[in-house]
């Protein structure tokens, strides 16, 4: 299934795991791409592989825990694309502390900084956009987490996630009659460089039998290549093995 000619479309979190996936399969659809991160250098790596598509992309270093910033990247993407067709709430992080009772609050806001008011702010600055033209697209990736929070992904990040969805929920609600979808995924583990953050990374074997990033990313572009007239509201996915977590929980308890 594939999009419209021409999407204007906004990754956050593109310099790397599903944000890297996501924007090489819409390249290979032949969209217009805005890759934004904190990092200029792996986003410009990625825009190499996605023009070598023959794709039109833009790269932009924002601080998406920064709401302001947040809100300002979303102002200069629509004032360079015009439009913003399809904006995809990637960019987050976890706490290395997992523990409700270990965890300091600066890195617990860190969490919800990134993973909330980033995409609280950024969203609202296309809303306006979106509407006017009665169209518009805002995926975001959410997290298992979100419904079954524990020390693995760790409270402030279960937490924040939580949030995100009940945000993209509330969003549906409001303005799906005004064309704007709003998507949420809901993965569990997923083989990305976030996984190095926990306090027990899990190891290769592990690693091998987990979701990967091409697998969101493919769920992503199924929300956003529906035609207008269907919403994807939720997609829910989990490695198909389970496998023993008992020994990383206990070490993330620790603090």
């Amino acid at each position: 299934m594939s999009l419209p000619p021409d999407q204007k479309i906004i990754i956050t979190g593109a310099g790397s795991g599903i944000g890297r996936a996501t924007a090489l399969a819409f390249a290979a659809d032949g969209q217009s791409l805005v890759l934004a991160g904190r990092r200029i250098e792996p986003l410009e790596s990625v825009a190499s592989e996605c023009r070598e598509q023959g794709a039109t992309v833009y790269t932009q270093s924002v601080d998406l825990e920064d709401g302001d910033a947040a809100a300002a990247f979303g102002q200069w993407a629509l004032y360079t694309l015009g439009a913003v067709d399809i904006l995809i709430n990637n960019a987050g992080h976890s706490s290395r502390v997992r523990s409700l009772s270990h965890v300091s609050p600066e890195e617990f806001l860190s969490v919800f900084r990134i993973n909330v008011e980033g995409i609280y702010r950024l969203t609202q600055s296309l809303l306006g956009s979106m509407v006017e033209r009665q169209s518009g697209t805002v995926i975001t990736v959410s997290s298992m987490a979100a419904l079954a929070p524990g020390l693995l992904g760790g409270v402030p990040y279960g937490a924040a996630k939580a949030a995100s969805l009940n945000m993209m929920q509330g969003l549906s609600a409001e303005l799906r009659n005004h064309g704007v979808r709003a998507c949420t995924i809901i993965p569990s583990e997923v083989n990305t460089p976030i996984l190095d953050n926990r306090p027990k990374p899990p190891d290769q074997q592990a690693r091998d039998n987990m979701m990967q990033a091409e697998d969101i990313a493919a769920a992503i572009m199924l929300c956003a290549a529906m035609p207008g007239r269907t919403l994807v509201e939720q997609i829910v996915m989990s490695p198909t093995r389970t496998r023993d977590l008992a020994e990383e929980v206990a070490v993330a308890a620790k603090g």
